[in-house]
């Protein structure tokens, strides 16, 4: 299995990530959020008010961490991403392109919430120019992609 095979497979298994940006102040702001993928880019929602977008607002560099649970302590597997990140809103180029893969994955109960309206809902979509892969199992431990 090759570097980009690796990472979509975690991508793929996985639904959970820590997105890192940065307050006007310059201190961290990490959220743990639920991340759609395709291809090597993430999706994520939000509301359009949430820190986390006000922050991506004034400053689009992002890092991103995906990560399966541990089995044991020799089965670290994850991946960090380096990029940045674009919000979308309703009626935005390209926002037609990603709400599609959000609303397909979304379960019955959050159809009732905010994505249920678009319209109260806007897309994170991070686009990486950089991804390490950390994989204990593998010989080479830790792997970078540059894109």
């Amino acid at each position: 299995m090759d570097l980009e095979e690796r990472i979509r497979n975690l991508l793929a298994t996985q639904n959970m990530c820590v997105l890192s940006t940065t307050d006007p102040d310059g201190a961290p702001h990490a959220t743990p959020v639920r991340y759609f993928s395709t291809g090597l880019t993430l999706i994520f929602t939000s509301l359009g008010s949430s820190p986390k977008i006000r922050n991506l607002r004034a400053d689009p560099r992002i890092s991103v961490g995906v990560f399966a649970p541990l089995t044991t302590p020799e089965s670290s597997r994850g991946a960090q991403y380096f990029g940045t990140a674009r919000i979308l809103s309703p009626g935005d180029d390209g926002f037609g392109t990603y709400w599609p893969t959000v609303t397909a994955r979304i379960d019955e109960a959050e159809r009732t919430r905010f994505l249920a309206d678009p319209a109260r809902c806007v897309l994170g979509v991070v686009t990486p120019s950089r991804i390490v892969y950390t994989d204990h199992w593998v010989s080479r431990t830790r792997q970078t992609l540059t894109l």
